[in-house]
C-alpha cells in the first residue's frame, strides 16, 4: 500500500474512533447487562479497541507527519 493510502486509512480509523467514542445511540437507554449499564460496557470495549488501534499505529505508522526517519530511530515496523 502506498504511503498516501496508508495515511488516509489511519485518518479514517481515527475518525471512526473519535465518532463512536461517545455512544450517542445509547443516550436515554437504561438497559443493563449483568448489573452494569450498557453504555459503560460500550465505553470499556471501545477504549480496548482504541488501545489496539493506537498500538498498531505506533508499530507501523508512527513516522507519519512527524519528520521521523524510521532507520534513524531504529524503528522496526
Amino acid at each position: 500500500m502506498t504511503r498516501q493510502k496508508t495515511d488516509y486509512l489511519w485518518i479514517g480509523v481515527f475518525a471512526v474512533l473519535v465518532t463512536f467514542a461517545i455512544p450517542w445511540f445509547l443516550w436515554r437507554d437504561a438497559a443493563t447487562w449483568r448489573g452494569l449499564p450498557v453504555w459503560l460496557l460500550w465505553h470499556v470495549g471501545w477504549m480496548a479497541l482504541a488501545s489496539v488501534a493506537f498500538w498498531l499505529f505506533t508499530r507501523g505508522a508512527w513516522d507519519r507527519g512527524m519528520d521521523v526517519d524510521p532507520e534513524e530511530v531504529g524503528f522496526d515496523g
